[in-house]
């Protein structure tokens, strides 16, 4: 077997698992990669400003790919940067490998520079944390994290490697490797039949559709068994795009941020939800004895611990949710059963055209909502949306509609600020073979802005063309939210000057474009403007628009008590 530089090896793993970018910052202690890189090829690398900005570049490219993206960094503070999208990574169960230099053997505990244990720094937030001892385990090491990430629930992995071992020189022969073998998680065929046996017995079942169905690539699987059956179907917030909103059988999402009015209602007025993929958030919920109510619940989830991990569903089933899909339709074709639920359908549309929430808002300063109705009419759904954590986010999940599967794309459990800006660089980098022409649109708020802002630099220098749009209120705007019932405003509020930090010089100072919007009549025109001059100039342009400084989203307590803050419609 030929003798080759044991990163060499490395590289030649990631590209037949499906690696053509990479996001990184090259450091001392990882050299030998990037000269695997440089010498094996195949794999485009785009430089970023800072490490956390990789991994969210990476999450956003696996999100869209469905495969594992990868990020790379140096020793000691590369590492560290990481743990934020490591965090978000696990907990939005995306595959991802993150690859840190480390330094050599001989220094990890003589306090070397940089020489810092990664490995147990990462352990809490990855499905696996391993540094390599030996070089000639180097592939190996690489097969096992790619199947680690993809296996079962997915999730990222770091793996490390001390200088001197990457250094070295290995036996391997890329024609006789392969991907290992993942299993499948496979439902138990009487747990199927009991599933179908309740959904039959309900008056009022709802679907509910988690990010874990987009994950398992099931969407067609769940639209097919909701047309079949004719069961109402809702979406979590990770779900969202799972199932068409436009379609008859969309039911909304219920919650106590991210939800509709008839989402809410129609939840209560259920008797049974299947939920499949979804681990019950606290936002999705709220208060447990209310959600839970008198209702029964089917819990499909690919996690066995997930199952009764918030409350006991009355049945359980283990299972990849796009096998589950398919043998639970396979098996109600095979009795030629339907749900017999047509009362029911007719109820839910009558909540879904009655209990709306208002869109149509001429005031000025602008209202949130009216800025997602002209999103919702200006783009199609063709169009890839990343959002992060914010007001703008409850207002996203209430007003903005998706269509398509990884289409609409949020960080839901660990939410964190300066997730947009790295992540559409990924969405738009994963669809360079695919859809080269695909719109990235990033919704963001004038503080998670300026959390990474400075992967624009990245944008630009590659010609990452994508649109923003800033909801900006000079605020904290969900912290200042959470403050009422403190009966407080305090050091939430970041105006200054006029407006505040001026970010359309922000954008030039990174050489692209914006423009600030103070009308509601003047957002869609400038929408437009964006999308022509993103193109045009193949590079990030803003649409920052002013809105209402302290406007509050719909929330409360349960899913029974969301109290409304703006008029609605009819009033």
């Amino acid at each position: 077997m030929p003798q080759t530089p044991a990163m060499n090896a490395v590289v030649e793993v990631l590209k037949d698992e499906g690696v053509d970018t990479a996001f990184g910052c090259p450091g001392a202690a990882i050299l030998p990669l990037y000269k695997a890189l440089e010498q094996v090829g195949g794999i485009e690398h785009l430089i970023v400003r800072h490490e956390e900005g990789a991994t969210h570049m990476a999450d956003g490219w696996s999100r869209t790919t469905g495969k594992v993206g990868v990020a790379i960094g140096t020793s000691g503070p590369a590492g560290t940067n990481m743990i934020t999208g490591l965090y978000t990574a696990i907990a939005d169960s995306v595959p991802m490998v993150c690859i840190t230099g480390q330094q050599r053997t001989d220094l990890l505990d003589k306090e070397g520079f940089q020489a810092v244990d990664i490995v147990e720094v990462a352990k809490p937030v990855t499905k696996w944390a391993v540094q390599i001892k030996e070089a000639a385990t180097a592939p190996w090491v690489f097969r096992e994290a790619f199947r680690i990430a993809q296996e079962g629930r997915p999730g990222p992995v770091l793996v490390d490697i001390p200088l001197d071992v990457a250094q070295q020189q290995i036996e391997y022969d890329p024609a006789l490797d392969a991907p290992l073998q993942r299993t499948t998680v496979l439902p138990h065929r009487p747990r199927v039949e009991r599933a179908l046996d309740m959904l039959l017995e309900a008056e009022r079942p709802l679907l509910l559709a988690g990010g874990g169905v987009i994950t398992a690539d099931a969407s067609e699987d769940l639209k097919a068994l909701a047309e079949y059956l004719r069961v109402p179907v809702q979406v979590t917030l990770m779900g969202k795009g799972s199932f068409d909103e436009d379609s008859p059988l969309y039911a909304g999402m219920t919650g106590v941020q991210t939800s509709q009015r008839y989402g809410n209602a129609s939840f209560l007025e259920s008797d049974l939800v299947l939920a499949v993929g979804a681990r019950f958030a606290d936002r999705h919920t709220g208060q447990i004895d209310v959600y839970r109510g008198e209702r029964r619940f089917i819990h499909v989830d690919i996690e066995a611990t997930q199952i009764g991990r918030v409350f006991e569903p009355d049945l359980g089933v283990v299972s990849d949710a796009r096998v589950f899909l398919q043998e639970l339709l396979a098996e109600a074709r095979r009795r030629d059963a339907r749900a017999e639920v047509g009362t029911w359908r007719e109820r839910v549309g009558e909540l879904r055209s009655s209990l709306t929430r208002r869109e149509d808002f001429d005031s000025v300063p602008i209202k949130a909502p009216r800025v997602y109705k002209e999103i919702n009419e200006v783009f199609d759904e063709d169009a890839y949306f990343v959002t992060a954590i914010g007001l703008y986010q409850i207002w996203g999940g209430q007003h903005q509609k998706a269509h398509k599967p990884r289409h609409y794309q949020i960080c839901g459990q660990a939410g964190p600020l300066g997730w947009e800006i790295p992540a559409a660089i990924g969405v738009k980098k994963a669809l360079k073979n695919t859809e080269p022409d695909a719109e990235v649109v990033g919704v963001v708020g004038d503080y998670s802005f300026q959390y990474m802002v400075e992967e624009l630099a990245v944008a630009a220098q590659y010609d990452v063309p994508y649109v923003l749009i800033m909801l900006n209120n000079e605020y904290l705007g969900l912290i200042r939210q959470a403050e009422i019932p403190f009966d407080m405003n305090f050091e939430v509020d970041i105006h200054y000057d006029d407006f505040g930090t001026d970010n359309v010089k922000i954008m030039e100072a990174y050489g692209c474009s914006g423009r600030r919007v103070f009308d509601p009549a003047e957002v869609r025109e400038a929408l437009e403007w964006a999308r022509k001059e993103a193109r045009s100039t193949s590079r990030p342009v803003l649409v920052e628009i002013m809105i209402e400084r302290e406007a509050n989203t719909p929330h409360g307590p349960s899913i029974d008590a969301v109290k409304e803050f703006e008029e609605l419609p009819g009033a």
